[in-house]
């Protein structure tokens, strides 16, 4: 077994024992979430990150099976790294590559963590149209998760797949993330709402399957007349995969921009998304108080954007991973202390 192949293992396995352990926490009785509950969680997500960032810093190594000169040239040209290594200091040379990989990491995950912010915009939306009972959020988001670790996955190596073979592919990733960014955008003031009888999930799920009308507790499914029928809980579980594959479409390639190592991007953006659930616990009451999120949000996928189109340039003029860290963390702070220091008026209610 390859140690790429066996690391990866031991992450996909840590990773499903720490979700084991959360459901039996928290997933066993159906209550609502509260917020101790999620800020805990919260917490216990984001050291779970801070730790993986330490231990690529000090064990990067292994990821690659990195144990010669040779060994770490060939990985740092083959996933751009433009690191100066010395060939006469092998150890300074490993440190300076797992020094890099340990801030690629973080820059990810801070990068796809917000992003997800507007993925709970959307969640809200989809939980309160459908008229989901807010104790079976938990369970829903649960499920969820475990579908979108399987298609960042697929999702993740079938890109790098297509940059290691057409290097191009950058630009064009990058044209769309500014574009996402620009239409992001021009439409922060849009009113969004869901047709619950219209969506095409809703479409497609009602033409190939059998639909219960009503929820059932929170079954997913439920026997009637020896047939099976889904539930609109299991609905709602569909859109919610559809909506994550959406914002896997911005969020994947604006990882990209930070590092072209896969198992890098898998590892930021899957403890994101595990610290998706709980931050969607802490914030679905107040999340609208951040109304400069989401042009926060539109100049950060722009600027990452912008990054991508400018390719090694961009490291020539000083943008390195570091720098984009703190411009990173600067738009999203501003955002955030903008909404804080001038929150929004609220409308006039018409008699």
């Amino acid at each position: 077994m390859s140690s790429e192949l066996l690391f990866i293992t031991g992450f996909i396995l840590f990773i499903f024992m720490m979700m084991a352990l959360d459901l039996g926490l928290f997933g066993k009785s159906d209550k609502p979430i509260s917020m101790k509950q999620a800020a805990l969680m919260s917490g216990v997500w984001v050291s779970l990150a801070l730790v993986f960032y330490a231990f690529i810093y000090n064990y990067g190594h292994m990821l690659h099976h990195v144990d010669s000169f040779a060994a770490l040239q060939e990985i740092n040209l083959k996933n751009f790294h433009h690191l100066k290594l010395n060939p006469n200091d092998f150890a300074g040379s490993l440190q300076l590559y797992q020094k890099n990989l340990s801030l690629e990491f973080i820059t990810g995950y801070v990068v796809e963590y917000a992003l997800s912010v507007d993925n709970i915009f959307v969640m809200v939306l989809i939980f309160t149209a459908f008229a989901v009972n807010p104790k079976y959020y938990h369970k829903v988001l649960l499920w969820g998760i475990i579908g979108a670790i399987v298609m960042r996955f697929l999702f993740i190596f079938l890109g790098a797949t297509l940059i290691g073979r057409f290097h191009w592919i950058l630009y064009v990733f990058g044209a769309f993330l500014v574009y996402t960014g620009i239409m992001m955008f021009i439409n922060r003031n849009q009113e969004n709402e869901i047709d619950t009888e219209n969506h095409s999930v809703v479409k497609f799920a009602s033409k190939y399957f059998a639909v219960h009308p009503h929820f059932e507790g929170g079954k997913f499914f439920i026997k009637i007349d020896a047939k099976k029928l889904i539930t609109p809980l299991f609905l709602v579980l569909m859109i919610i995969e559809v909506t994550d594959l959406v914002f896997a479409v911005d969020s994947i390639p604006a990882i990209f921009s930070v590092t072209k190592d896969p198992y890098i991007v898998f590892f930021s953006n899957i403890f994101a998304i595990l610290g998706l659930r709980s931050m969607f616990f802490l914030l679905v009451n107040i999340i609208e108080k951040f109304h400069y999120l989401k042009i926060g949000l539109s100049v950060l996928l722009a600027f990452i954007g912008l990054k991508m189109l400018a390719g090694d340039y961009a490291q020539q003029v000083g943008l390195t991973t570091g720098i984009s860290l703190l411009v990173i963390l600067g738009i999203l702070a501003v955002s955030i202390i903008a909404s804080l220091l001038f929150p929004k008026k609220a409308k006039n209610k018409t008699a």
